[in-house]
């Protein structure tokens, strides 16, 4: 993509086209949209291809206060985790917790 074509815009300039009528969303095609359709135009996004299939109906939002530790792993276990990117550190966690919230209902 030309660098000529991107056009930057602050929240606040997003807001004042909303509000006069300018914005270039076409929410009536939007809101139309078959929840098949939404899922092949996600098929075919290659930013969507990792997540596709991914089951979010028990994702859980938390946001908590975190605490500094030091903690020794497994090579292969950090090797794991880093190699999916940034954030790794957050999805170690997450999986610790979806480890804790298993136990927690399997032992009442």
């Amino acid at each position: 993509m030309s660098e000529e074509h991107i056009v930057r815009y602050t929240l606040d300039e997003i807001r004042e086209k909303i509000a006069r009528g300018e914005s270039q969303t076409d929410w009536a095609r939007v809101d139309a949209l078959t929840e098949e359709e939404i899922v092949a135009s996600m098929r075919d996004d290659p930013d969507w291809q990792d997540l596709i299939d991914v089951d979010w109906s028990k994702a859980v939002w938390v946001t908590r206060k975190k605490k500094a530790i030091s903690i020794r792993l497994d090579d292969d276990i950090v090797d794991f985790f880093q190699a999916t990117g940034k954030g790794y550190q957050t999805r170690i966690n997450a999986v610790l917790r979806h480890f804790i919230t298993e136990q927690k209902a399997k032992n009442g």
